[in-house]
């Protein structure tokens, strides 16, 4: 897959413009604020909102007054028609200033940098590129999400690891970018609640796929963070929210332009998500994997998509000339236990037992495996056919490992954070019949036949020769004058 780099167009805005288009902004306010009902039948029909109309709604949102099915039905109504830069942007800030901001010592501006993924299989990049970051002298407040659906969560896989604890209040946030230059935490009821609410409405309301919406979202609780700069892993293909590269791209330059126009730095990878990323795929699992890259090795695709990402970021804010500069800085932080050594300092910092923390990451593979929790039974598939690995699909892997307990179908339910499966074969490898391909680590009975014949469909062999797999990067979208 060829990467290329897309450069968004158009001045910077006047200070406070939220248009983008300097003086062509949104409409000054009407005295009287709209009642929902209006609001929710103009957008229905195609028409513009406000921003005295956007902040009424959002208003509403977090004061109760707004019910739930008003909620659902306005979610509806932007899915269905859009929303305009301008619109977003408004919404962004709107989300942002529901709650606190945080506040960080002036000294910190220009370290302060994140990362966002819109969610894959075998996602463990924020566990590796957070403590990367801050051995590069960058101050990383990550605030992270839970798995729902098919998708893995950050939070769940850090807390399969005992004693760490993702609760952090704005003050702990700080004395913990002070011990460990990173943090990774839960959304705070103080932080973006209006935010919470909607994004728990759009999961039950199949509007989880709206680019406004999802724009909203993610830059919404990046703006509380008062970043430098922020990079955001857009995911294309079979696992993910978007089935194309197109889509994605579509969503990209919406979050580099609703950035830009909110004075955020924002760059967009577009990354492929048709087959996990690594071997790994489940909590406890991908915690091993993670600590793997960290030593300076594991799988080359996931290193790759640190480096590519932390060295977009350590370039956007000023830390390293070129991004290929930024890229071998993090590379390097891999290799000489940087990293290892920040991820230990975060470990300790966010609960876990300084001993168990610094077993972690100085143990080897197997002794870190006894560490973790673990499922109860091992089985493993065998391929049923000579040759070359051509793809293993991500998504019926990830959904028979959802029901063997990996993930959740509502939120709050408890996870068997050790069930989880490892690829033994790569792709691009010649397969001989029989070979073990795949080691499913469950709790419960045996795999039934409907989840191995979902397992073993995932294997696409073919018989062409033997090939290097590609990058799962494909391009990046950067702001404008970058």
């Amino acid at each position: 897959m060829a990467a290329s780099m897309t450069v968004g167009t158009g001045a910077p805005p006047a200070p406070g413009d939220l248009s983008g288009e300097g003086s062509q902004g949104l409409p000054d306010p009407s005295p009287e604020p709209k009642q929902l009902p209006e609001l929710i039948r103009m957008k229905r029909d195609g028409g513009r909102l406000s921003e005295a109309d956007i902040r009424g709604f959002v208003a509403a949102v977090v004061n109760g007054s707004a019910q739930g099915a008003q909620i659902g039905a306005m979610l509806m109504a932007i899915r269905l028609q859009g929303m305009d830069l301008e619109e977003t942007s408004v919404l962004t800030q709107a989300l942002a200033q529901s709650g606190k901001q945080l506040e960080w010592p002036e000294a910190w501006h220009q370290q302060l940098v994140d990362k966002h993924s819109t969610g894959g299989v075998g996602d463990k990049v924020s566990l590796v590129l957070a403590p990367a970051l801050a051995a590069c002298g960058c101050k990383v407040p990550m605030i992270s999400g839970r798995g729902l659906g098919h998708t893995g969560g950050t939070l769940d896989k850090l807390e399969s690891i005992p004693g760490f604890n993702v609760t952090q209040s704005p003050e702990q946030m700080q004395a913990l970018l002070e011990q460990a230059g990173c943090c990774i935490v839960g959304q705070s009821e103080q932080l973006v609640p209006a935010d919470g609410i909607l994004y728990a409405a759009r999961d039950v309301t199949a509007t989880v796929d709206s680019l406004p919406l999802i724009t909203a979202s993610i830059l919404s609780k990046k703006l509380v963070e008062g970043l430098s700069a922020l990079v955001v892993d857009v995911k294309f293909g079979g696992a993910a929210v978007f089935p194309n590269q197109e889509q994605a791209r579509e969503l990209a330059r919406t979050l580099v332009g609703v950035g830009a126009s909110l004075g955020l730095r924002v760059a967009a990878a577009l990354t492929a998500m048709d087959k996990p990323l690594g071997r790994c795929v489940g909590n406890a699992l991908e915690v091993e994997e993670a600590l793997l890259c960290m030593d300076g090795a594991g799988p080359p695709d996931l290193r790759d998509l640190v480096t590519t990402l932390g060295g977009a970021l350590l370039w956007l804010s000023g830390h390293a000339g070129t991004q290929a500069q930024g890229a071998a800085r993090v590379a390097a932080a891999l290799d000489d236990g940087s990293a290892l050594g920040r991820f230990e300092r975060m470990l300790a910092a966010q609960g876990v037992d300084p001993g168990l923390a610094r077993a972690l990451c100085s143990g080897s593979p197997a002794e870190r495996r006894q560490l973790l929790p673990r499922a109860q039974e091992q089985e493993e598939l065998l391929a049923p056919a000579d040759g070359t690995v051509e793809l293993v699909r991500a998504l019926p892997l990830a959904l028979v490992l959802h029901e063997l307990g990996a993930g959740r179908n509502r939120a709050g339910e408890p996870l068997r954070l050790g069930v989880g499966a490892e690829l033994l074969v790569d792709v691009g490898q010649r397969l001989r019949r029989g070979t073990p391909w795949l080691r499913v680590h469950r709790d419960g009975p045996a795999l039934s036949g409907p989840q191995r014949r979902a397992l073993q469909e995932a294997l696409v062999l073919s018989d062409r020769a033997p090939f290097a797999p590609p990058s799962p990067f494909a391009e990046l979208v950067l702001p404008p004058q970058q």
